[in-house]
């Protein structure tokens, strides 16, 4: 500790202590002016650095999502991410970077997987670590999150997760180990979720024995935002900080008492404020204490990193009869049909992870770049694939007469003399966050709607709290309660129920919606408490009823190539909640618009964009399948560079695919069961998660393998050999050749597992991997470093890291199943390794 810190520490009194343990607001932490203590700002994180303002803020790169940068399996990239990240906060005039989000992808449902990087937690912790180097050598905060196991977001507030403890050892707590040890970063997020009934943010197990004992970490931990759910435990266990602000838990008062009774030593406040304390010096709060205005910087030096991320994270699944690349001189003058999601850029998915992006390009977009004119494009959506109904905005008229709604805030529970009126309001919605202003009040909105077509229009409608919707003083909707789901409420991903009512051209229909607060407890701890919001949408008969499929059917049919755009907009794949099905939304309808493409042209080409695995029941009838994942703003670019052969794709699924989702290992717990109110979810999988667990099938059940992406040239491995330069590391090499006809890259993947399979092991372990680029016809040899840490695994009985006696296999591959050369290793004796 710095002499400045004890000093500013010594003069710091009890109440000013407790001050600076929970943030000042949203998103910065209490300043005392008087101590020389200023405020540090956060921002979101992890794909970019968004600003304060959730929706329409300061323009910011976005950047691929972790997912999509695992799949380049390249550490240089991450670490030149994390680089281009801490730029990029800095001109949100922020100190602190709320990523990278790194808990593995448990189940293909997982809400937030797209925002992590793995199945796999060596993968994980590697490539996160680089993006925390990246981010700190500029001087901004890495915020390593959600410690631990956030694997859902059904009830994630308050779900129990039973895992045992080699589980949460092995795979669940490894990757921020890697992290930890490998890069040192100075903040650590707790999950929202319960482990084995306690809550993360006061965790004995995670905050003190791993986090700051063994593994001897020091930094700042700080609570997901609404995440801290005592005052006593959390502090004894190690939060620092309770983020948003103003505190709920971490009064003057509450604190003041619980260390009177003796419920909390002073030495523990000492402690908790002296690491708030060193976090503002490590970020050069005190050297710096301004926090200067947002401001939007579109680097190009950034822009071609994320434009080179996604095309390395891009994966090639299928290309039959080698249908890709589409070079130019051989569909010159031919008529290609772009379908379904093609002119919608998903760079993202909801939640966190989103941001008012400097540009978006999508894939006709960059398309038309790559191939101008030479090529004929024709589009059709071909499917419906919103999730709510837009909120009703035209044809409108608020009481001043102006276009738009009238909004009136009303004390709660009183119906006279409203304390503010805003006219002219834009639309039928409110978000939650939009206006303090509201804050406990009663909302009340009010319109004149002339429809400009005669027809049984449809409307769906929702609100944070108790909702009436009224048309010509006739109740059409009644929510008695509170949202289901307050966080999807707020990311714009709750279902709403669809309903017609019939209106004339020309005619007048007075519209009122009324919309209270959440009542009792049922918030997100205090983020959205006391916070209405309310959505009515509305979609004319002919456009909701419009059938998009037969148009798309005419297009490919009279076109030589047809490239269906499928996947996830941002409410169907977000924080907040989990996804709703395996299949692609909605209700069928992308499904059905491959398969219906597929049977009148036999060159169709499928893009898929979303953050997770996902059913593929048209897979053999589709001569080609990319997967894009959210490869940020450059999207459209990095799709065309990809299907034009100008980059040759190298990426590698960080996941694995399977064909159902009852064949994945967490089905039937996930996302757990009720009992007396309470959600518990057991992980029973034990370790064996992703290929652990498909590697002990007997059946293929997987669709695409762990590890697996194709190329447009091929590769193979040769001469593997393993050599041990000392007691607790191997040495292993394997020659790798391009066998094809142009430059590319493969990524070399060393498995270890027991020559004697044991159904308490898993059969291989993901120990060592290096992505390596030749030229077509050359060789290179590929050296790899292996820890018998890497195979370990932990033992309950001993409480400690284990590689038993006997015989080993190094398997080199290039996938999980696509395995090219097994070195057998003797391991004499029993080691036991420090934690």
């Amino acid at each position: 500790m710095s002499p400045k810190i004890d000093a500013i520490l010594l003069s710091l009194t009890l109440e000013e202590k407790i001050s600076l343990l929970a943030g000042k607001n949203f998103w910065e932490t209490v300043p005392i002016p008087s101590k020389g203590i200023p405020s540090i700002k956060t921002s979101d994180g992890p794909n970019g650095a968004r600003g304060e303002v959730f929706n329409g803020g300061t323009r910011a790169a976005c950047f691929p999502s972790a997912v999509c940068s695992a799949a380049t399996w390249n550490l240089d990239l991450s670490k030149q991410i994390g680089s281009a990240l801490a730029e990029e906060t800095l001109t949100k005039g922020a100190r602190v970077l709320l990523g990278p989000t790194m808990c593995n992808h448990r189940h293909p449902l997982g809400g937030r997987n797209f925002e992590s990087f793995s199945e796999d937690p060596l993968l994980a912790g590697k490539l996160a670590a680089q993006v925390v180097i990246g981010l700190q050598e500029k001087g901004v905060a890495a915020t390593i999150k959600h410690f631990a196991a956030n694997e859902q977001e059904t009830e994630r507030l308050s779900v129990d997760e039973l895992i045992p403890e080699r589980a949460l050892r092995e795979i669940y707590m490894k990757p921020f180990e890697i992290a930890i040890k490998e890069a040192n970063p100075w903040a650590v997020m707790t999950a929202y979720n319960k482990v084995n009934g306690i809550h993360a943010d006061s965790h004995p197990l995670l905050l003190q024995k791993a986090l700051r004992g063994e593994w001897g970490w020091n930094g700042l931990v700080m609570s997901d935002w609404g995440g801290t759910n005592s005052t006593v435990d959390s502090l004894n266990a190690g939060l620092d900080l309770e983020m948003p602000g103003p505190t709920r838990h971490r009064s003057a008062k509450t604190v003041s008492e619980a260390v009177e009774k003796g419920l909390v030593i002073k030495a523990t406040i000492d402690d908790r404020t002296r690491n708030v304390l060193e976090f503002i010096e490590k970020v050069g709060g005190f050297d710096n204490p301004d926090i200067p205005p947002e401001k939007s910087v579109d680097d190009p030096a950034h822009r071609k990193l994320i434009r080179e991320v996604a095309g390395q994270g891009l994966v090639l699944l299928k290309n039959e009869n080698g249908i890709l690349p589409l070079q130019k001189e051989q569909i010159k003058g031919k008529k290609v049909a772009l379908l379904g999601l093609a002119k919608e850029a998903l760079i993202h998915g909801g939640g966190s992870a989103s941001l008012h992006s400097h540009y978006r390009i999508s894939p006709w977009d960059g398309l038309h770049s790559a191939f101008g004119e030479c090529v004929e494009f024709k589009y059709a959506k071909g499917a419906h694939t919103y999730r709510q109904l837009p909120p009703m905005i035209n044809n409108t008229i608020s009481l001043d007469g102006r276009p738009g709604w009238t909004m009136e805030y009303f004390e709660h529970g009183k119906t006279e003399n409203p304390i503010k009126v805003t006219h002219a309001y834009k639309d039928a919605s409110l978000s939650p966050l939009f206006d303090d202003c509201a804050k406990w009040n009663d909302l009340h909105l009010s319109t004149t709607l002339i429809p400009d077509e005669t027809g049984s229009h449809y409307l769906s409608c929702s609100g944070m709290g108790p909702t009436v919707v009224s048309i010509n003083d006739k109740v059409i909707f009644e929510q008695k309660g509170n949202s289901e789901d307050s966080m999807a409420f707020l990311l714009g991903g709750v279902t709403e129920k669809e309903f017609t009512f019939p209106f004339a051209k020309g005619e007048s229909y007075e519209i009122h919606i009324r919309s209270s607060p959440p009542g009792g407890t049922d918030d997100i701890g205090g983020i959205l408490e006391g916070r209405p919001g309310f959505r009515l949408g509305f979609m004319n008969q002919q456009e909701h009823d419009e059938d998009l499929l037969s148009k798309a059917v005419e297009v490919a049919r009279d076109c030589d190539v047809a490239i269906v755009f499928t996947g996830h907009t941002p409410v169907w794949e977000t924080e907040g909640q989990d996804q709703s099905g395996f299949n692609l939304p909605k209700d069928g309808s992308q499904d059905r618009l491959v398969d219906a493409v597929s049977s009148v042209n036999s060159r169709v080409i499928v893009v898929n964009s979303t953050g997770v695995a996902v059913a593929m029941p048209w897979l053999s009838k589709v001569s080609a399948i990319i997967q894009a994942w959210f490869p940020g703003q450059e999207a459209g670019n990095a799709i065309a560079d990809v299907l034009s052969g100008a980059v040759n794709p190298s990426g590698k699924l960080p996941v694995s695919f399977p064909k159902r989702i009852e064949d994945a290992p967490a089905y039937g717990n996930f996302p757990g069961a009720k009992k007396d109110g309470q959600l518990t979810v057991k992980y029973d999988e034990g370790v064996f998660v992703g290929y652990r667990h498909y590697d002990r099938l007997a059946q293929k059940k997987v669709q695409f393998p762990f590890g697996f992406g194709l190329s447009y040239t091929s590769f193979s491995l040769k001469d593997g050999r393993v050599a041990q330069p000392s007691h607790n590391a191997f040495q292993a090499t394997i020659s790798v050749f391009n066998t094809g006809q142009r430059a590319g890259a493969t990524v070399v993947q060393l498995y270890i597992g027991r020559s004697q399979k044991s159904p308490e092991h898993p059969i291989k372990t993901l120990a060592a991997f290096k992505k390596v680029f030749l030229e077509a016809g050359q060789h290179q040899v590929v050296e790899l470093l292996v820890l018998l840490k890497e195979f370990a695994y932990f033992d309950e009985a001993s409480g400690s890291w284990t590689v038993d006696k006997g015989r080993y296999d190094f398997s080199f591959g290039q996938s999980t199943t696509h395995i090219e050369s097994v070195i057998t290793v003797d391991i004499e004796g029993t080691r036991q390794l420090k934690l």
